[in-house]
């Protein structure tokens, strides 16, 4: 092997690879390693943790074919100490690559590359679409923060991916919040539906480009194609519990306020929450208020109100002040609602005018 590419290039396609490769493996020592193949199909470096793997297309020059593996913490440690313009040169001698840059050079012991497994891709037609990469990402980190981390129920430590009548519906939750994003389509989108695990949708987001890709799925496996570059993923086995039961069809109260008021008044009101994290939510219609409220028997007590709209009947819940803050990130208008439709019964979130987003938490026990 001989090859020679921008230092850029070089460093991008470490980054995006090393993310997939297992920081170490006692019985299989290959998949801590970036596999670099150049080839009539071009260069590419692969890597896989057996659950997500991709083969990402770099441009440069290649002298000499060949194939090698390289330990990726390595591959990560020289691309972070490369600085400025200028190329990379990549040259196998034996079992040991010279990496040159500018006036650096290192050389590198290879690993035996013949155990490296292959990533399975789906020929699938069926279930084959182009999308672009931003819409992609953006359903994805919508919801991803309220999949269950549990190993316990796959379905909940997953997220649901579906395409129907073109509309991209995605959702997660852990049984305690649930979050529900919803974006457009061309019509002439197929349908799809699939289970795809939360913990590799983040790497999987922040590999895939903002251009427009294209997704293929089975049963098993999904795949993103773009520019030559392929990733795939393991999906989920099963089906998506019913969320939709448990998203409350009526309003007994609702308020209206500033996003802004209410993360600052849940800012300094969970200084003062307890060990459960508790913050307690009054709807205050008389005052046309929103109240907050925490108390901690070791360091005291806070209450804060916040002018809001409020209709409907006073209320008053206690809520884990984490789950509160999540959506408030993902919510973009200046003023979000609050929805509830009894004690005891979930709360709704969402922002003013935008129907795309909802936000369902439950509240803890009195």
């Amino acid at each position: 092997m001989n090859l020679s590419l921008e230092k850029k290039n070089f460093i991008e396609a470490v980054q995006k690879t090393a993310r997939f490769a297992q920081r170490s493996s006692a019985t299989l020592p290959i998949l801590s390693c970036i596999l670099i193949v150049s080839g009539d199909d071009g260069i590419k470096f692969r890597a896989t943790n057996l659950e997500v793997g991709i083969d990402f297309k770099v441009a440069g020059t290649s002298k000499e074919p060949g194939v090698v593996a390289i330990p990726a913490h390595l591959l990560q440690q020289l691309a972070g100490s490369l600085s400025g313009e200028g190329a990379v040169t990549l040259e196998q001698t034996g079992d040991v690559v010279v990496v040159t840059a500018g006036g650096a050079k290192s050389v590198i012991k290879t690993v035996p590359y013949e155990d490296f497994p292959s990533i399975p891709l789906t020929t699938s037609s069926e279930h084959s679409f182009t999308i672009a990469g931003s819409t992609f990402k953006n359903a994805i980190e919508a919801v991803v923060a309220c999949a269950s981390t549990s190993t316990v129920r796959p379905d909940l430590a997953s997220i649901f991916f579906s395409i129907e009548g073109g509309m991209l519906t995605t959702v997660a939750t852990d049984s305690f919040r649930l979050a529900e994003k919803k974006q457009s389509l061309p019509q002439t989108t197929p349908t799809v539906s699939m289970l795809i695990p939360a913990k590799n949708s983040l790497d999987i987001v922040q590999t895939i480009p903002d251009d427009t890709i294209t997704v293929t799925a089975d049963e098993h496996q999904l795949v993103c194609s773009w520019n030559g570059s392929t990733l795939t993923s393991r999906l989920t086995t099963g089906s998506y519990p019913d969320y939709r039961q448990i998203i409350p069809k009526e309003n007994a109260s609702e308020a209206t306020l500033l996003r802004k008021d209410f993360e600052s008044a849940l800012r300094h009101t969970t200084i003062f929450s307890d060990a459960f994290q508790k913050v307690r939510m009054g709807f205050d219609q008389k005052d046309n208020a929103l109240k907050l409220s925490s108390r901690n028997a070791d360091i005291g007590e806070s209450e804060e109100s916040i002018p809001a709209r409020v209709f409907g009947n006073p209320m008053e819940f206690s809520f884990n002040h984490r789950y509160l803050q999540t959506p408030l990130s993902l919510i973009t208008t200046e003023s979000i609602s609050l929805t509830a439709s009894g004690i005891g019964r979930p709360l709704i979130m969402r922002g003013v005018g935008d129907s795309s987003f909802l936000y369902l938490v439950m509240p803890m026990n009195q």
